[in-house]
């Protein structure tokens, strides 16, 4: 398949960069790709950014079948662009695909795909430190039918847009709360792919920590209560001694592929890093004996987040004297330098326009 190019007749005016908050500004152009039991995936095609025209019986709007990922383009030291470790996100997509029963993509086409549209729109990815070009593929089922049943019809898209922080507070600590009365997601369902239902089961929770003054929630397993398995937007690790400690993957955890990188990283400096349970329980015990060093979060959107406060019921610890850890810091820097094309990362986590 070749990708077609519809150009748009205006621009719009580009935002101030120093200015940048997260996920409110678009860019001109969007990738468009359509899905039928017929054709198989066709018709790609780079047009102007527009809204999506669908019945109001789509079924997406009722039954959730949807799924979408969350990666960034980086402007380079050099003015060039690259993107980190995109072909993870191609393949977590599939992943996520094989579990919503949608067909799967050729994850090098939509690669292509996207390069070619960030060549149309490379004047949208800022240059100002700590900025990015945020990027959002998504799948959606389009038939209009109110059965339940996997659709047949169905639109992948990808759009676009600059930002900056994630978080409010930046790389600085935030404050997160245990939650005791929800949970996000059981094994042997949906917990460990980017669909939509996961996060909209997340929103009375994060509700809920926000107005008693939290920035996330930290959840907890769905069965017993006790084990520690991710934040709302990023995975969770504890340093505890000379241990970094992160949830292992059990079915109902997002498998980050920011997660994955710091995995990696430590491991490559000799680090002790190690995929386990471990309960809130053990988590409050190592903080009140002095072994809780670091707790800190992974994901793309804010790369790594040091956690000062954590709440779990009336139980409130502080975590290294609510600064940014020794660890965070440094994964922080070099995952950002890696992205930002300041130092060399492992081999095949850069892929240059």
């Amino acid at each position: 398949m070749n990708v077609t190019i519809n150009n748009a007749e205006q621009l719009k005016t580009k935002p101030d960069e120093t200015k940048l908050g997260f996920g409110t500004i678009f860019t001109d152009h969007m990738f468009n790709m359509d899905y039928s039991v017929e054709k198989g995936w066709h018709n790609p095609r780079i047009e102007p950014y527009a809204p999506l025209t669908m019945d109001p019986s789509t079924m997406v709007l009722h039954y959730g079948q949807g799924v979408f990922e969350g990666m960034k383009a980086y402007r380079n030291q050099q003015g060039g662009i690259q993107l980190f470790r995109p072909q993870e996100n191609f393949k977590r997509i599939n992943a996520s695909n094989r579990k919503l029963c949608i067909p799967e993509i050729d994850e090098a086409f939509c690669l292509d795909a996207l390069k070619q549209l960030l060549n149309v729109e490379k004047d949208w990815v800022p240059s100002e430190p700590g900025t990015s070009l945020y990027i959002r593929p998504t799948i959606i089922a389009t038939d209009p039918f109110l059965g339940v049943r996997a659709s047949h019809t169905y639109r992948f898209f990808i759009i676009l847009s600059p930002v900056g922080a994630y978080y409010a507070e930046g790389f600085n600590p935030v404050k997160i709360m245990v939650s005791k009365d929800h949970v996000r997601a059981v094994r042997g369902g949906v917990g460990d792919t980017k669909t939509m239902g996961n996060y909209a089961a997340s929103l009375l929770a994060g509700e809920q920590a926000h107005k008693a003054g939290y920035t996330q929630v930290l959840w907890l397993d769905a069965v017993e209560l006790k084990y520690v398995e991710e934040v709302g937007s990023m995975n969770i690790f504890f340093v505890i001694d000379d241990e970094i400690i992160t949830p292992m993957l059990s079915g109902s955890i997002l498998p980050g592929i920011t997660r994955d990188s710091v995995l990696a990283l430590g491991k490559s400096w000799g680090l002790k890093v190690s995929e386990r349970k471990i309960s809130i329980d053990a988590v409050i015990d190592a903080h009140q004996s002095g072994h809780l060093k670091e707790i800190f979060g992974s994901g793309t959107a804010a790369v790594i987040s040091p956690v000062g406060e954590l709440k779990y019921g009336d139980t409130v610890i502080t975590v290294g004297d609510g600064k940014v850890g020794p660890l965070a810091h440094k994964f922080f820097q070099a995952i950002q330098d890696i992205q930002y094309g300041i130092i060399d990362g492992p081999q095949g986590w850069i892929e240059k326009l």
